[in-house]
């Protein structure tokens, strides 16, 4: 019979199965569209006809287009070929109204050839936003001469308690993709994520589809966005395009209205631009891998969290255990956690990181409680197999930290002053945190090596080392994944060198070798 926590955990395992398995069903039915079979209620592709075409893009302050005036145009592509792939920077004028905190949209008309837009009925259109708001990012200082970054005009620099008001940033990037399959739809069953962006007419007896225009969100990242200055007359726009099958076209629909569902549920323009670097520049194969690392990686998060509170809430003393080790995990996992919180890292990274923290303050507490007790204030327990074992391994503590401590701390002080000399930070606080966390992702793989020469025990985090190439974060994070795995390896090293002793009999008395006694059987 399985026991109760064994039980949990095989229904959390089963239910992520389903999951995964419920998801791959759902992704297929997105990137697979059943064609009509019937000649009765089809709709064909107004494409087929081999039209000539026009792609002309404009700006303009408001959203609502209603006549052609008040539009500059920026880009005009005649005969437009959708099946070959373009990209065009062109400088666009920057209206008063957008320099002073005001918005800018893009209004891209794909119609006949020689014809305005206006005057083409069968002319389809997409609005976009160039502008976006955001709180700027915080200058970064040298400390200690006050030289900033970026060396700004006086009468651009905003007062301080401006500094936190969300302002217009610019999107330098303009993507644009037509679905070019001699897809066939069927009239009774289209697809809903595609229907909103079809335009259809009737010719003749058969109706057929305009061009599905599509504009791509997902490539606008925040990493690109320039801040609108009241000076900027004008500023580079690139306006890309390349073709699209129905099935990618229906996924990245599905992923933009995912981001923006995100977007709607409060997450920041930061938080939603981490998602989307999850799909930009992937094919659906790497996509596919994505899906199921991050998924791998959220049960192995949640099992790992559940079975290291199980484990120390059994554990009722640190024989065997490292305190150091121990105070250092959560020293190390608090500052790596302040590091993300004050880099504004994505809440994909952040909140595990915040519910370690929590788990290793935990462990801290209760570790301090047994080495207290175990250390004299209760003298029934300081006699036989604990007291003999808990002072070999305070020794081999005490002396592989001794070690560790000649080359770690002229290296971590040397760096923060390095550091302090020559790059730039937002604060004081700032400079603190970062020298700390490089401490810790540099040498904190050295402070797990205690653990290693007392027990030989190791983590195995290499799902998460695929997921930190994943998920966009700070790169010394990132290079912090292969800690564990340096130290794993020493880990396997010990474990073929000193293998387990089963004849060694253990604090109750008992071995490996010896065999349980058989109860007697009842006639």
């Amino acid at each position: 019979m399985w026991s109760g926590r064994s039980s949990f955990t095989s229904l959390v395992v089963g239910v992520f199965v389903v999951y995964v398995v419920h998801t791959c069903w759902v992704m297929y039915g997105i990137v697979y569209t059943r064609p009509c079979a019937a000649d009765g209620n089809c709709i064909l592709p107004y494409l087929a006809r081999r039209p000539k075409l026009q792609l002309s893009v404009y700006t303009t302050t408001r959203s609502n287009l209603g006549a052609e005036n008040n539009v500059d145009l920026v880009l005009n592509v005649e005969d437009f070929d959708v099946e070959s792939k373009f990209e065009r920077t062109v400088n666009v004028s920057v209206p008063k109204k957008t320099r002073n905190n005001g918005t800018l949209y893009a209004y891209i008309f794909l119609h006949h050839a020689g014809v305005l837009p206006w005057h083409d009925g069968k002319q389809v259109h997409l609005v976009s936003p160039l502008t976006t708001y955001m709180v700027p990012k915080p200058e970064e200082v040298n400390l200690l001469t006050g030289e900033s970054a970026t060396q700004q005009i006086e009468a651009e620099k905003k007062p301080t308690s401006a500094l936190d008001e969300p302002v217009s940033h610019w999107r330098p990037r303009l993507t644009l993709n037509v679905m070019v399959d001699d897809f066939i739809f069927d009239g009774s069953s289209l697809p809903a994520d595609v229907h909103r962006y079809m335009k259809m007419i009737q010719l003749g007896k058969t109706v057929h589809y305009l061009p599905i225009l599509f504009i791509d969100q997902l490539s606008n990242r925040v990493k690109d966005l320039m801040v609108i200055n009241r000076s900027t007359t004008e500023l580079p726009l690139t306006v890309s395009y390349d073709k699209i099958s129905l099935g990618r076209l229906r996924f990245w629909i599905h992923m933009q209205d995912a981001v923006f569902s995100l977007q709607q549920f409060g997450f920041s323009e930061k938080d939603a631009d981490e998602v989307k670097g999850i799909f930009v520049d992937t094919n659906l194969y790497f996509l596919a891998l994505t899906f199921f690392v991050a998924a791998f990686h959220l049960l192995f998060d949640f099992l790992a969290f559940k079975n290291d509170i199980s484990f120390w809430k059994k554990k009722k003393t640190m024989i065997g255990m490292s305190t150091k080790a121990v105070l250092w995990r959560c020293f190390s996992t608090v500052v790596i956690f302040l590091f993300l919180l004050d880099e504004q890292t994505s809440l994909l990274v952040l909140v595990p990181a915040g519910i370690g923290a929590a788990i290793e303050l935990w462990k801290v507490k209760k570790a301090l409680k047994m080495t207290v007790v175990w250390r004299g204030l209760r003298p029934q327990f300081q006699f036989g197999t604990y007291s003999e074992s808990e002072r070999k391994t305070e020794e081999y503590d005490t002396q592989a930290m001794r070690y560790l401590s000649y080359l770690l701390y002229p290296l971590c002080v040397g760096g923060a002053v390095y550091s302090l000399l020559n790059v730039k930070y937002k604060s004081w606080y700032s400079w603190l945190i970062n020298s700390f966390v490089n401490g810790v992702y540099a040498f904190g793989f050295l402070f797990m090596l205690p653990q290693l020469f007392v027990n030989y025990k190791a983590f195995n985090t290499f799902i998460d080392d695929v997921f930190a190439f994943i998920i966009t974060m700070p790169t010394s994070h990132r290079l912090a994944c292969f800690r564990d795995d340096v130290v794993f390896l020493v880990y396997l090293y010990q474990r073929w060198l000193y293998p387990v002793d089963k004849s060694r009999v253990n604090e109750f008395g008992e071995s490996y070798e010896e065999k349980p006694p058989r109860k007697p059987r009842a006639d």
